[in-house]
C-alpha cells in the first residue's frame, strides 16, 4: 500500500513543527472540516484525546486582559497574576498550581519561553512579548505522552505560532479605564522574493491599584520570510522591554486593621521591576513526496530586575523584607527534526527523528534591599547549563480503523554551578530515557478513542542539584535536589464529530510525579518538597459551531491531587487546583455587529496540607461587543469582570508580620485580588 499526503496549509505546519505526526493514506480520508467556520478536525491526526489546535479566526474572538490570557485556549487551563502586569503570569492546569510555568512548556513561534534555574522560579514563563495579532495558530497537548515535548511537559505543552505574512495590514488604537492605552502596527509587504513581517506594540496599563502598576513595555517584531508553508525560510528579530510597579499578595488582616485602605492597596510600595527579552531566530523547513524537514536556531538575551516582599517585617523588623533576584540569560538553542513517510510490514507509516540542543549561560542572584537598595548578599551564582534531547517516534495505521503512535525520547541534562558560597558550587548530571506509547481507535465514523501512556519530565533548578548549606544560614546543611524529576502519565479518552458541528473530546488521566514544586513564601521562589503525587480527573472539552454566526466554546475539568507519601503534615498539595469550567459564545455575520461573552470558573483550593485552610473559588465574566463599520474598520468594546467579583486572582498560607506584630509574625491567607471591571474600546484598522 502506497501513502498518500491529504495536505492543507495548516496541517502541513503542523506536521513538520516539533509536534506528532500527522498520518494520511489512500484509505478513508478524513475532511478537515466539519462545518464552515468550525475548527479544523483533528479525526485521524491527533494522537490523545486531549491534543488540539486552536485556529487563529478563534483566536481572535476571546477576550484577553493580558497576552497570556490567549494560552487559555487550552481547555482547561487558567492563567493569573498575582503581582505586577510586567512578572510572569501564574499558571493553573491539570491539578497543578504551576507557578510560573514550572510543569507547562510553553512555545511561541518556535522558542521554548520557559526559563530553567530562574532567579524567581523555575520554568520561569513570561509570555508578556506575545502579540496576538500574529498568532496564525495555537496547538496544546496535555500529559507526558509526546516523543517531541521533553522539559516542563508533564502536564502539559502549548505552541503559539506566529505568521509569516499577514492578509491584511493592521493598525489598532485601544483605550480604556485605569489609564489603559495599546497601540499596534503591523503589516507583511512584498520585499524582494519574500515578505517583510513588521509589528510595533506600544503598551500602557495602571490597573486599579492605590499604588499604580505603572506598566510601560515597547514590543517589536521584524521578519523576513520566502516560500511556502512546506518549502521556505524565515530570519527573525524581536525585542520587548517593560518596567512596571507591583502590588503584591497581602493578608486580610491588614485591610481589617486599616493599614489598607482597600484590596487593592499595597504594604510594600516599593516592590515591582523591570525586563527585557531580545531574540533572533531562524528557521528552514524544506519537504518533499515522502519526507519533511525542519531546522531551527536561535540566540535568547533575557534580563530580569524583581523587587518583592512577601512577609513585610518577618525576617528584618527595622528594614523590612524586601528581596531582589535578578537574572541575566544568554540561551543559544538548535532544534531539527527530520519526518519520513514508508510502509512498514506493509502498512502505511510514518517516522520523525528529533535533535533538541540548548545551553544556558546565567547570572543571578538573591539580595535583601529595602526601597530597592541592595543591602546585603544572600546568594550569587553564575550557572551554565547543558542539555541535549533526542527522539523517534512512529505512527503507523494497521487498519482502517487502528493506528499506534510509539516513541521514546532521551535526554541528558549537565550543570556547572559558580557560587559566591564555595560549598555550594559544583557539578551535576543527570540522563534520562522517556517511552511513550498511544493506541487510536477509530471503530465508528467520526469517532475515536485513545489509549496513552508516557514517561516524562521537569528539570530542576540546577543551584539546588549542587548545593551543601543554606545560603541564609550556611551553618545549616542543605538537601541536594535531583536534576531530573520524572514524572509518569496514564490517559484513556474519547473524541467524536458525529453531531455536525459538534467536537467533543473526554480525556481521563493520571498523572505521578516523583516530587513537587511550590511556591515558598519567605524565599520568594519555588522548592522541590521531596514528595511523591499523584493527580487522577477528567476532562470534558465541546466546541459546537451551531450557526454560521453563533459558536459556543465550553470546557469542564476536575482533578484529585494527593501526596503518596505517609507525612502528618497532611497529603493535600497545596495550591493544587481541584475544578476548572469555562464558556464562550461568540457571534459574527449577524450584519456589522460582533461580540463575545466569556465566562471563567475556578475553584477553590487547599492551602496548607491537611486542608484545613483552603482558598475561596473564583469567577469572571467577560464580553465584547463590536461593529463593522466597513471591511477595513471596525470598533470593539470590550468589558472584563463584567459583574465586578471580588474574588482572589491567587491564595497563598504563611506567616508574615505586619508593623506593630509580635515578633514570630502570624500565620494567614495572602491574596492578590482580580482586577475590577473594567471597559476598554479598541478601533482596529486593515490596510
Amino acid at each position: 500500500m502506497t501513502v498518500r499526503a491529504v495536505r492543507t496549509p495548516l496541517s502541513i505546519a503542523l506536521a513538520c513543527l516539533f509536534s506528532s505526526p500527522v498520518l494520511a493514506t489512500d484509505v478513508d480520508p478524513v475532511p478537515t472540516v466539519v462545518v464552515e467556520g468550525s475548527r479544523p478536525t483533528r479525526l485521524g491526526s491527533a494522537d490523545a484525546a486531549s491534543a488540539g489546535v486552536v485556529p487563529q479566526k478563534q483566536l481572535e474572538a476571546r477576550t484577553v486582559y493580558r497576552p497570556g490570557e490567549l494560552l487559555e485556549a487550552t481547555p482547561g487551563l487558567i492563567v493569573s497574576q498575582h503581582s505586577g502586569e510586567g512578572k510572569a503570569n501564574q499558571f493553573y492546569l491539570r491539578g497543578l498550581n504551576l507557578d510560573h510555568g514550572t510543569d507547562l512548556r510553553t512555545t511561541i513561534d518556535g522558542m521554548l519561553v520557559n526559563q530553567r534555574t530562574h532567579a524567581h522560579g523555575q520554568g520561569w514563563t513570561d509570555v508578556n512579548f506575545l502579540i496576538p495579532e500574529l498568532a496564525s495558530y495555537l496547538e496544546y497537548v496535555k500529559g507526558p505522552y509526546s516523543a517531541a515535548q521533553g522539559d516542563f511537559a508533564s502536564a502539559g505543552a502549548v505552541t503559539v505560532n506566529y505568521t509569516n505574512t499577514l492578509a491584511q495590514g493592521i493598525a489598532s488604537i485601544g483605550i480604556g479605564e485605569n489609564g489603559y492605552a495599546r497601540t499596534l502596527i503591523a503589516d507583511s509587504p512584498k520585499l524582494g522574493n519574500g515578505n517583510l513581517l513588521y509589528a510595533l506594540e506600544l503598551f500602557r496599563n495602571n490597573g486599579p491599584f492605590i499604588q499604580k502598576d505603572g506598566y510601560r513595555k515597547i514590543n517589536g517584531v521584524l521578519r523576513y520570510s520566502e516560500g511556502s508553508e512546506t518549502n521556505g525560510f524565515n530570519i527573525s528579530l524581536m525585542g520587548y522591554k517593560a518596567h512596571w510597579n507591583a502590588t503584591d499578595q497581602i493578608p486580610q488582616r491588614a485591610i481589617d486593621s486599616g493599614l489598607l485602605q482597600n484590596r487593592f492597596d499595597t504594604i510594600d510600595k516599593t516592590d515591582g521591576g523591570k525586563a527585557h527579552r531580545y531574540s533572533f531566530s531562524g528557521s528552514w523547513i524544506g519537504a518533499v513526496d515522502d519526507a519533511s524537514t525542519k531546522v531551527q536556531a536561535y540566540l535568547l538575551n533575557n534580563q530580569l530586575d524583581l523587587y518583592s516582599n512577601f512577609t513585610y517585617f518577618l525576617d528584618h523588623p527595622d528594614t523590612g523584607d524586601q528581596f531582589s533576584q535578578p537574572d541575566r540569560r544568554i540561551t543559544v538553542a538548535l532544534n531539527a527534526s527530520h519526518s519520513r513517510r514508508h510502509t512498514l510490514l506493509a502498512y502505511p507509516s510514518e517516522t520523525t527523528f528529533g535533535v533538541q540542543l540548548q545551553s544556558d549561560d546565567i547570572d543571578n542572584g538573591l539580595y535583601d534591599t529595602q526601597a530597592r537598595v541592595r543591602l546585603a548578599t544572600t546568594r550569587q551564582d553564575h550557572v551554565r547549563q547543558r542539555s541535549a534531547g533526542i527522539y523517534l517516534q512512529n505512527a503507523t495505521k494497521w487498519t482502517p480503523w487502528f493506528r499506534s503512535v510509539l516513541g521514546v525520547r532521551g535526554d541528558d541534562y549537565h550543570n556547572d554551578v559558580d557560587s559566591n558560597l564555595a560549598l555550594n558550587s559544583g557539578t551535576a548530571s543527570d540522563r534520562q530515557l522517556s517511552p511513550k506509547l498511544g493506541l487510536i481507535f477509530a471503530p465508528w465514523e467520526k469517532t475515536e478513542f485513545y489509549v496513552n501512556l508516557g514517561r516524562g519530565f521537569h528539570s530542576n533548578d540546577a543551584r539546588g542539584t549542587t548545593i551543601r548549606v543554606d545560603p541564609k544560614n550556611p551553618d545549616n546543611a542543605a538537601v541536594r535536589e535531583a536534576p531530573l524529576v520524572p514524572a509518569r502519565g496514564m490517559e484513556l479518552g474519547a473524541r467524536t464529530e458525529f453531531v455536525k458541528g459538534l467536537q467533543s473530546s473526554l480525556a481521563i488521566y493520571r498523572l505521578d510525579s516523583d516530587s513537587e514544586l511550590l511556591f515558598a513564601g519567605d524565599a520568594g521562589s519555588t522548592a522541590d518538597t521531596g514528595r511523591p503525587s499523584r493527580r487522577t480527573g477528567f476532562e470534558l472539552s465541546n466546541y459546537y459551531k451551531l450557526a454560521s454566526w453563533l459558536t459556543v466554546d465550553g470546557d469542564v475539568a476536575y482533578a484529585r491531587t494527593r501526596y503518596r507519601d505517609a507525612d502528618p503534615v497532611g497529603q493535600h498539595i497545596p495550591g493544587s487546583i481541584e475544578g476548572v469550567a469555562s464558556l464562550a459564545l461568540t457571534v459574527d455575520n449577524i450584519g456589522p455587529w460582533f461580540g463575545a461573552l466569556q465566562l471563567r470558573y475556578f475553584g477553590a483550593r487547599p492551602l496548607i496540607e491537611d486542608d484545613s485552610v483552603r482558598s475561596k473559588a473564583t469567577g469572571t465574566v467577560n464580553a465584547r461587543v463590536g461593529y463593522k463599520f466597513s471591511p477595513k474598520l471596525r470598533l470593539a468594546v470590550e468589558v472584563y469582570n463584567l459583574t465586578n467579583r471580588r474574588d482572589s486572582a491567587i491564595d497563598y498560607a504563611y506567616e508574615s508580620r505586619l508593623p506593630g506584630e509580635a515578633a514570630e509574625g502570624k500565620f494567614d491567607v495572602h491574596f492578590h485580588p482580580i482586577e475590577s471591571r473594567a471597559i476598554r474600546a479598541n478601533l482596529i484598522a486593515n490596510f
